[in-house]
């Protein structure tokens, strides 16, 4: 008896509130789609589909990049497999492209949990839970992760959904981004140390307006408010992120290219493993918790 194709994202998680829908994968516990109103809050990727551009990941155990994938932790030095081959980096860490397990399931939530066992490059043991839930106030994502090994354990988060437009291209939306500042950044996208105002800049974004032609692949921080918001869709988090990336898609193949922007709130920029900026450090038992979600207009 033939069968319908087994999606490439593994098994779906459907959920709903009122005139909201969300669908969540089971392969990398991702943020598939999101809509509210009818309106596609998200830019993310169909059924059938393979995720590309880390649309909807969750970014564990570290968000965005290590550069040359080396790392120094209490005194032993280690190297990560180089998964950014062009710019020689380890990117967006371990768990993006696993199956997680259902641990927990309603109308309106799910949440997924999977164990990352040690490994090269990252000989710790961590439990990670995601819960995706829907309710008035919109999608709110809670994470926690609790170092389950016999160590301590260097840690960090982040999530990657693409806002879409309300309409027509992104060089129309209007964006708002209420940070003061953006890390500086190298030839291969991690940070050199130094902190920039956005004043009289191309990244300053305090007051709304188009983005017209703008190419951001840019850390914010120095948030006056914790959000940014695109034609009118809220993306908010917690204390426990205090750095968001905002990539506008240019280096993306052409047919994702500048459809979504990608708004990354993070618990430590690129590269923290090394300058220690935001970096969590797990000791044994300890746990770490985080919120983010999206007010659809």
């Amino acid at each position: 008896m033939a069968t319908d194709p087994w999606p490439p994202s593994g098994e779906q998680f459907e959920i709903s509130f009122e005139d909201q829908k969300a669908a969540v994968a089971e392969v990398g516990a991702t943020l598939r789609e999101y809509s509210a109103s009818g309106r596609r809050i998200l830019d993310g990727f169909g059924r059938d589909e393979i995720c590309s551009g880390g649309r909807g990941q969750v970014l564990a155990p570290w968000p965005n990049r290590i550069r040359a994938g080396i790392y120094e932790f209490r005194g032993r030095t280690h190297q990560l497999p180089l998964t950014e081959t062009e710019r020689q980096n380890a990117i967006h860490g371990l768990v993006r492209w696993v199956p997680w397990r259902l641990l927990e399931r309603a109308t309106d939530r799910v949440r997924l949990g999977f164990t990352l066992h040690p490994q090269p490059g990252y000989p710790f043991t961590l439990d990670l839970s995601i819960l995706y839930s829907l309710g008035e106030a919109g999608l709110r994502v809670s994470v926690l992760a609790r170092n389950k090994g016999a160590e301590a354990a260097p840690f960090g988060l982040g999530h990657h959904p693409y806002l879409r437009p309300a309409e027509g291209a992104l060089d129309q939306a209007r964006l708002r981004i209420p940070a003061q500042q953006v890390l500086q950044l190298d030839e291969r996208l991690t940070p050199t140390g130094s902190v920039l105002p956005v004043a009289a800049t191309q990244f300053d974004f305090r007051v709304e307006r188009p983005i017209g032609a703008t190419v951001l692949d840019t850390c914010y921080t120095g948030f006056d408010e914790a959000w940014v918001e695109l034609d009118g869709a809220r993306l908010w988090w917690d204390a426990s992120h205090e750095f968001v990336q905002v990539f506008s898609g240019d280096t993306l193949s052409p047919q994702h290219r500048r459809h979504g922007l990608a708004v990354e709130p993070m618990s430590c920029p690129a590269d923290a493993f090394n300058s220690g900026d935001g970096l969590v450090v797990l000791e044994p038992r300890s746990e770490w918790s985080g919120d983010w979600g999206i007010r659809p207009p």
